[in-house]
């Protein structure tokens, strides 16, 4: 049936304090965002059924190291926790939390300066950290100012249902050849889809449509930027939605900024744009919300992953079965050691996409130099289940880990307020 809804979607890089003390820049970030959150501005710019600004902050974090010592009370959750509290307590609570990422160079230096997911070790080791000492696990995904490169590409199809990666923008399409400067520039996706449609991209070309199990979705910067989002892009993808197609608008803006004129100018543009397009309903909204209207996603069963110990003659064997296929090959799996280090390790598949099994002392690591024990999936509709262990095998209640209590609930996760 047709949906002729444009979904408004706000993606906020949230990197906190990757060159500065954790002290002065929430200090900074809570003069800059205070008026920029409250309910009396996002109620300003509501949309046309009344809901306020909704805000999708997309954090990321950083790893620890000699060069970057963290002082009291800064951690490499700082910037996870800060927004999760603000998205908590956000007036409409449809705020969403996500996952940002951007690699440094291979010399060190700004976290600007990399393009490749996967030489950076420290990245597996953050997911890890986020999983066993958080509980939490993404859904969706914002590369920041690069293309996603193949190591990219292919990390995120294992896990990330939902990726706001596409820079497409109408005046650079079909062109055979890069513009002037672009070519192997991070804004270079002239191969992509530039209509505002979503797509699953190819596995060997991420700008081409193709039969992997992720969306990639369009998201342009706000503000003074060549790509931005300006009246004429807005206006294609009302235009889209008008011909009877859901559309996720979506772009960007980061938290070291205010966030107020991103969101009143993009705001005038929704203003005129529905001012030339009556018949489209537009609406604000979280980037996991909108991805499941768009594709018309409609499961409400939870994903559930049962995990099962069995003591070896070797050692510990992990076995995990899902009530549901789950999004990727097999859950994320996350391992500490009790010196304080982070490890990913894998499974060896029993039943595609249903059932695994991960025989612990062939990770590399002797059973009892483990502390904890962490697994994480989603399915294909977002929806997120956690679960969290002793090195012995013994369940956590992953909310503990988070508020630091005591807890006989349940010691499994399956909750979308810690996703998002």
């Amino acid at each position: 049936m047709a949906n002729p809804t444009v979904y408004v979607v706000h993606c906020v890089d949230a990197e906190g304090p990757l060159q500065e003390s954790m002290a002065s820049s929430s200090e900074r970030d809570d003069s800059v965002h205070s008026e920029s959150t409250s309910s009396e501005f996002r109620g300003r710019y509501a949309d046309p059924t009344g809901q306020g600004w909704i805000y999708n902050w997309f954090v990321t974090s950083r790893p620890r190291s000699e060069e970057d010592k963290l002082t009291a009370g800064e951690g490499a959750h700082s910037v996870l926790d800060r927004y999760s509290q603000l998205a908590l307590t956000s007036f409409s609570g449809l705020d969403e939390v996500h996952w940002h990422f951007r690699p440094s160079a291979f010399h060190g230096g700004s976290p600007d300066a990399g393009a490749s997911l996967l030489h950076y070790p420290e990245m597996t080791d953050i997911m890890a950290r986020f999983l066993l000492e958080r509980g939490w696990f993404p859904t969706c995904f914002h590369p920041g100012p690069y293309a996603e490169r193949p190591d990219t590409h292919w990390f995120l199809e294992q896990w990330i249902p939902f990726d706001y990666a596409n820079r497409s923008v109408s005046r650079y399409r079909g062109g055979s050849r890069p513009s002037p400067g672009d070519e192997g520039s991070s804004l270079e996706w002239r191969r992509a889809v530039w209509d505002w449609s979503h797509y699953r991209p190819s596995y060997d070309d991420i700008q081409r449509e193709g039969y992997c199990n992720r969306t990639i979705f369009k998201c342009l910067p706000a503000g003074n930027h060549e790509r931005r989002l300006d009246q004429a892009e807005v206006e294609l993808a009302f235009r889209r939605a008008d011909e009877g197609y859901p559309t996720v608008l979506a772009f960007s803006s980061h938290d070291s900024m205010d966030l107020r004129p991103a969101v009143e100018g993009v705001y005038g543009l929704l203003k005129e744009a529905q001012r030339k397009f009556p018949n489209v309903r537009w609406e604000h909204s979280g980037a996991l919300n909108a991805a499941r209207q768009c594709l018309g996603l409609r499961d409400p069963r939870p994903l559930e992953l049962d995990a099962e110990f069995e003591r070896t003659a070797s050692g510990l064997a992990l076995k995990v079965r899902s009530n549901k296929p789950t999004f990727g090959s097999q859950p994320f799996l996350a391992l500490k050691t009790k010196d304080g280090r982070f490890h990913h390790g894998s499974f060896e598949t029993i039943a595609h996409r249903r059932e695994w099994i991960c025989k612990l002392e062939e990770s590399g690591l002797p059973p009892e130099s483990i502390s904890r024990i962490g697994i994480a999936s989603s399915d294909a509709y977002g929806h997120v289940h956690v679960s969290l262990f002793q090195g012995d095998g013994t369940p956590i209640l992953p909310l503990s880990i988070l508020l630091n209590v005591e807890s006989d609930c349940e010691s499994t996760l399956s909750n979308e307020e810690m996703i998002g």
